[in-house]
């Protein structure tokens, strides 16, 4: 029986070509009205009208919300950070005047000047990278919109058998090159179809705030690549081990405030069942 849409709602997701961004599209297509942008790869979308061309750095994204006229707008977008900046700040001068909330796809990263502990969501941000800074930025403009506006969600190393990383690793695999593993790194991890499923439930039961969206339990970076490629069958992988801290340095993103139902939380051991040989 096909499952009816909840019309009140419309979607719209920016990056929904991307590996995330796609993943939620067809998370959330079935349920809702649900519309996305891609940017380069215009014969695989052009005829699907639920999908917009949208150039960060050359367009104007009001044109889209203007279409579009959403209730939800999922930034899962990738790019250039100062496009993306101001991109965002037309997100939130639109989300201030209409009916809409603001899920935006964070990192851990946000903490990423922090070592010696986990990170929770009221935890103060501090990044020692670009990347990190970018999106502290962008977080603190959201933080200045009414709270049931937004959704932050902070996402720590996102895995899935057809995401970026583990193509990454099968290719090394393949062409018996070195994996980079960082043995001092102690991280949690998720993947693409819980935090599909976690948004989804923060839609359909309005919840508003800051998520932690990682792994309930912590790993090392080392150990954890280790059984990755065990579990996709290969037995004499080559490593470089890089060493940024003689410490262990801890990235990593527990929820304490915000959590989620049990069913949708995740461990680090559901990752590597995910994954096909």
């Amino acid at each position: 029986m096909k499952q009816k849409k909840d019309n009140k709602h419309r979607v719209l997701i920016l990056g929904a070509s991307g590996f995330l961004g796609q993943a939620i599209y067809k998370e959330l297509y079935a349920y809702y009205n649900t519309f996305g942008t891609y940017c380069t790869d215009k014969y695989a979308y052009d005829k699907n009208h639920h999908y917009f061309q949208y150039n960060i750095e050359e367009d104007d994204v009001f044109e889209i919300l203007d279409i579009v006229k959403p209730s939800i707008i999922i930034s899962a977008i990738r790019g250039n950070f100062s496009a993306q900046v101001l991109a965002h700040k037309h997100l939130v001068e639109y989300v201030a005047n209409h009916n809409c909330k603001l899920l935006f796809i964070s990192s851990a990263n946000v903490f990423d000047a922090y070592s010696q502990f986990p990170s929770y969501e009221f935890d103060k941000t501090l990044s020692h990278s670009m990347y990190g800074h970018f999106k502290i930025k962008i977080e603190n403009m959201l933080l200045r919109l009414p709270k049931q506006k937004i959704a932050i969600l902070r996402l720590p190393m996102v895995f899935g058998a057809q995401s970026p990383r583990i193509k990454e690793i099968k290719l090394h695999l393949k062409e018996n090159l070195p994996i980079e593993v960082f043995p001092n790194l102690i991280m949690n991890v998720t993947t693409d179809s819980k935090v599909t499923q976690q948004i989804h439930y923060i839609i359909n039961r309005n919840k508003s705030g800051i998520f932690h969206l990682g792994s309930t339990d912590l790993v090392h970076h080392d150990d954890f690549f280790k059984d990755i490629i065990n579990k996709l069958g290969y037995t004499k992988p080559l490593f470089k081990q890089v060493y940024t801290t003689n410490n262990d340095r801890y990235l990593a993103v527990l929820p304490k405030d915000n959590k989620l139902p049990k069913h949708l939380q995740i461990v680090s051991d559901e990752i590597l069942m995910d994954l096909e040989v």
